[in-house]
């Protein structure tokens, strides 16, 4: 996905951008969901990311694995 790459680049606001694209067409989306979270942290909009990172721990409330995505949530969301 280009906004993973954007991310790992270090293009953070290229990346929430193309995310929230994704998410638009496919919203509740867990992997654009947890990209936006993070590229909106990385790009400083503390709201944003507390948003997505909210909704992505509401779509997998019910996660019976453990996923990376989710342990950042967490960690996130307990840090704020």
């Amino acid at each position: 996905m280009l906004a993973d790459l954007l991310l790992e680049n270090g293009a953070a606001p290229e990346a929430l951008k193309e995310y929230e694209a994704v998410l638009k067409a496919a919203p509740r989306r867990l992997n654009a969901t947890a990209g936006a979270a993070r590229a909106a942290d990385k790009a400083g909009d503390k709201t944003r990311a507390r948003a997505y990172a909210t909704q992505l721990r509401e779509i997998a409330n019910n996660a019976e694995t453990s996923r990376p995505e989710l342990e950042w949530v967490r960690v996130y969301l307990a840090n704020r």
